[in-house]
């Protein structure tokens, strides 16, 4: 496994993991100086330093208080479609680090059986009726909260994705690197103000927003995005907890202007979807 040292210059921070998942070469550095370059300057806030060591207690609580509501999620996913409650896949963290991440199935176990992996559509009929409800509500997370508590993941930050996905992105999305500067979140800043990916606009979009995140990242955002994210869990609207809480955020016109908007057939090496045939638990 490649060291994953800080670069000399502080400001830098060299992701010679990168080299190891995606075989890349040269490595990658935070200064834009290999073959994916952007001309946004990411600067992760002194906040990301000391953040877990709030998140894993609290992360701990969580998973006790909310272990009985775990156990009936579990029941009535196992009771009312075929095949694991939680299922286990490959996401990539911070630095590029692999990890396995934890989520309640929400659709068909063999959802790709068929196709491979493809686009997430609105009202996708792979999703089960419970698993339509879960996703509403974001209680498929909940699993999440033992990666919190691993030390994998954040409460708030960029969402993790598959390393299968992050080598095509890498090449359609400027500067898509630049989100692995931190742990990725149960929740962010995309996720509360954007839709579900469907596309590589889509991603472009919710890039701008993660990079806004990680340069401006504080307590009391965290405070708000995990606040909206919980209204959200009890049926409150996602307009309603983002006006509530202050936590509007558009993407970046000029940016938006450089990023490549080329359609492009979603075909399986482009999905976003989650693949609910993967190891399940």
């Amino acid at each position: 496994m490649p060291d994953r040292r800080h670069h000399s210059n502080p400001n830098l921070v060299r992701l010679e993991s990168l080299t190891y998942i995606f075989h890349f070469t040269p490595p990658m550095t935070y200064n834009f100086e290999a073959k994916y370059r952007s001309d946004v300057d990411v600067r992760p806030t002194r906040y990301f330093k000391w953040k877990p060591y709030l998140e894993r207690p609290l992360a701990a609580v969580l998973f006790v208080l909310l272990l009985p509501l775990m156990f009936v999620i579990g029941v009535l996913v196992k009771l009312t479609s075929r095949g694991p409650a939680v299922y286990a896949q490959v996401r990539t963290g911070r630095y590029g680090e692999p990890f396995t991440m934890y989520k309640f199935r929400s659709m068909r176990v063999d959802a790709e059986a068929r196709t491979g992996a493809v686009w997430c559509v609105r009202n996708d009929p792979r999703v089960t009726q419970v698993g339509w409800w879960l996703r509403k509500l974001h209680l498929d997370e909940l699993p999440q909260l033992w990666n919190v508590l691993k030390g994998e993941m954040s409460f708030v930050g960029p969402r993790p994705e598959r390393p299968e996905i992050i080598t095509v992105l890498v090449d359609e999305v400027p500067g898509y690197l630049d989100r692995l500067a931190v742990k990725p979140g149960v929740t962010g800043l995309a996720q509360i103000n954007l839709p579900p990916d469907q596309s590589i606009e889509d991603v472009c979009r919710k890039q701008q927003l993660d990079i806004e995140y990680i340069q401006t990242a504080n307590l009391w955002l965290d405070l708000r995005a995990m606040a909206a994210t919980a209204l959200r869990m009890i049926g409150i609207s996602g307009e309603t907890t983002i006006k509530l809480l202050r936590l509007r955020r558009r993407p970046w016109d000029d940016d938006a202007k450089r990023v490549p908007m080329e359609t492009r057939e979603p075909v399986e090496s482009h999905a976003l979807a989650d693949d609910q045939s993967s190891v399940g638990v």
